[in-house]
């Protein structure tokens, strides 16, 4: 009796990053965040992949980059669950799970058109909270506005 493959192999790395355990319905999202349909790297991605901690997720490899804080940011705003995985000669060298930060700058726009950052040249700044459900918020440090994570729009 034959054994069916079960597993497809996607080739390893050499240097770059995995951002894995990507929310599904969030991978294209990640991919266009970060520019990524523009890049001349090399890159695989997967969504809908079997696993075990979520049931279903999406994965993204890229080949010779990693990410800067600001980067990492807007993973974490996006998809809060990711883990980035750095590689450095087909080795994993550093391993981490994204974490929200206290604060953004710079790189989400304020939903209200009547901000200040919106009608004059101000950075955008950001503290990042948890509503009384517990879900995350970004709160405008001008206009004091709150913004939902379905607000979000990235520069």
């Amino acid at each position: 009796m034959d054994k069916k493959r079960k597993e497809l192999k996607v080739s390893a790395i050499r240097n770059g990053t995995v951002i894995d355990h990507i929310p599904t319905e969030k991978s294209f999202q990640v991919i266009n965040m970060l520019n990524l349909n523009e890049s001349n790297h090399q890159i695989y991605f997967g969504t809908g992949l079997e696993s075990k901690k979520f049931g279903k997720k999406g994965i993204i490899k890229i080949s010779d980059k990693y990410f800067a804080d600001e980067e990492i940011s807007k993973i974490a705003l996006v998809a809060p669950s990711a883990t980035l995985i750095e590689i450095f000669d087909y080795e994993v060298r550093k391993k981490e799970s994204v974490h929200l930060p206290e604060r953004v700058e710079k790189i989400v726009r304020c939903f209200n058109p009547k901000c200040v950052t919106n009608i004059q040249d101000v950075p955008t700044n950001f503290s990042v909270i948890n509503d009384h459900k517990g879900q995350m918020k970004l709160a405008c440090h001008y206009c004091e506005k709150t913004m939902a994570k379905e607000n979000i729009d990235f520069f």
